[in-house]
């Protein structure tokens, strides 16, 4: 059984029509769902499934199956929850999510005035970080906040492109975090372009419009280690 990810073709879809495949301890597995697993440093979206009956299930969290192709809706405990077979409407978190998609795809704006190879990120609703290989007496905080701040009022748009798995083989500059392995597995890999100012592979969901980002500012710039130099930025 699959789980038809429907963000992959369009983040912004809130809400869809969906069968339940399978209920466990895990979670509720649906023949497809907008909601977002977690991977990349993104978190799990959460939601609402909604029977045809009115009641509504509290999802808290979205994780990935037992294989690639599966999805797992993680419910609040102690809720009633629905059989093989139900149909349900499944309704996202739209504002947690839709800032996510924000500050992941302002980290692909930092990792171009970081110039450096990412050791590791996280994201948040209200704020996002990434590590970088790089000796601190280069991290100014006031350059990067211009240098993001700079490039996000271009307004550039962003779009998904996919190349072969041997066409990134072929192209390792394409791989920015040495921590996270860019998604493979179905002999392609998806990639996002913001033309003329990156592209790397990345698996979560982003704007259309880096303008969409809005200004953002450094919160924050410390030393995790020998390899790992942190710049925590938010929303201004």
């Amino acid at each position: 059984m699959t789980t038809k990810a429907l963000f992959r073709e369009d983040a912004y879809l809130t809400r869809c029509e969906a069968r339940v495949l399978s209920v466990s301890d895990r979670g509720i597995e649906l023949d497809q769902t907008v909601f977002y697993p977690a991977g990349g440093g993104q978190p799990g979206d959460s939601g609402l499934l909604q029977a045809a009956s009115g009641a509504s299930l509290r999802i808290v969290d979205t994780r990935k199956g037992d294989s690639p192709e599966t999805i797992v809706h993680v419910p609040e405990p102690g809720q009633a929850l629905p059989a093989p077979g139900d149909r349900v409407t499944v309704a996202l978190d739209w504002d947690r999510r839709y800032a996510h998609m924000r500050i992941h795809t302002c980290l692909h704006v930092l990792s171009c005035v970081v110039v450096a190879p990412v050791t590791g990120g996280n994201i948040a609703a209200d704020k996002g970080r990434l590590d970088f290989d790089i000796d601190m007496s280069l991290l100014d905080a006031g350059r990067i906040e211009q240098g993001v701040n700079d490039l996000i009022a271009r307004a550039v748009e962003t779009e998904t492109v996919w190349i072969t798995d041997a066409e990134l083989d072929a192209h390792p500059e394409l791989v920015k975090t040495m921590s996270v392995a860019p998604p493979r597995g179905q002999g392609r890999v998806r990639l996002l372009r913001i033309r003329d100012i990156d592209l790397q592979p990345c698996g979560g969901t982003h704007v259309r419009n880096i303008g969409e980002i809005g200004p953002i500012k450094v919160l924050r710039i410390r030393s995790e280690g020998k390899r790992n130099k942190r710049v925590e930025i938010g929303f201004a």
